[in-house]
């Protein structure tokens, strides 16, 4: 992105290569196809607000001890987080705070990373949490093929494409709560 310029790789927020989703930060090692996304760009979106469903659910977590999380995808024009609070309940009242935990997260600038997991673990992990819906989720998936994002204190059960840091999520505003 340098060699084409700088501002265009001040702007690089998401990418893929050979046909898949990578982070900008993923190593490659071999020749291909890679294509670079800005903001806009549809794909750059995308990963923009899958972050941000990430950040959503770390401020969740950290609002709603025992909070279980289901799947976080970015729809087009932004991203939800499917939950189970238990006996929680979120309202429109809570939508400041809410909004303002993910800014103090984002500010934090933490790097988003994708890491494999074998199938064992990940099953691990998440009942040892007893969340049923991440472990459904990852019943379904093939051994081999389960990735994880960390940002600051935060692990999900996630494909990835997400943007470089927390810290180039600078507004958010929630919207609505269904349930």
């Amino acid at each position: 992105a340098k060699d084409i310029s700088e501002g265009f790789a001040r702007n690089v927020i998401s990418a893929k290569f050979n046909d898949k989703v990578v982070e900008t930060s993923t190593v490659i090692r071999s020749d291909g196809s890679l294509t670079l996304y800005t903001w806009r760009d549809d794909e750059g979106k995308k990963a923009f607000w899958h972050s941000s469903s990430h950040v959503l659910a770390q401020a969740l977590e950290e609002l709603y001890p025992g909070v279980k999380l289901s799947i976080g995808p970015a729809i087009e024009n932004g991203f939800y987080y499917d939950v189970d609070l238990g006996d929680q309940i979120i309202s429109e009242k809570d939508f400041e705070i809410i909004e303002k935990k993910m800014l103090d997260i984002a500010r934090g600038k933490h790097n988003f990373s994708m890491k494999s997991v074998s199938k064992s673990d990940a099953l691990q992990k998440y009942k040892n949490e007893g969340n049923q819906y991440k472990v459904e989720l990852i019943e379904n998936l093939t051994d081999g093929e389960i990735t994880f994002c960390d940002h600051s204190t935060f692990t999900d059960l996630c494909r990835g494409g997400h943007i470089p840091t927390t810290g180039l999520i600078k507004a958010v505003k929630i919207l609505s709560v269904a349930g």
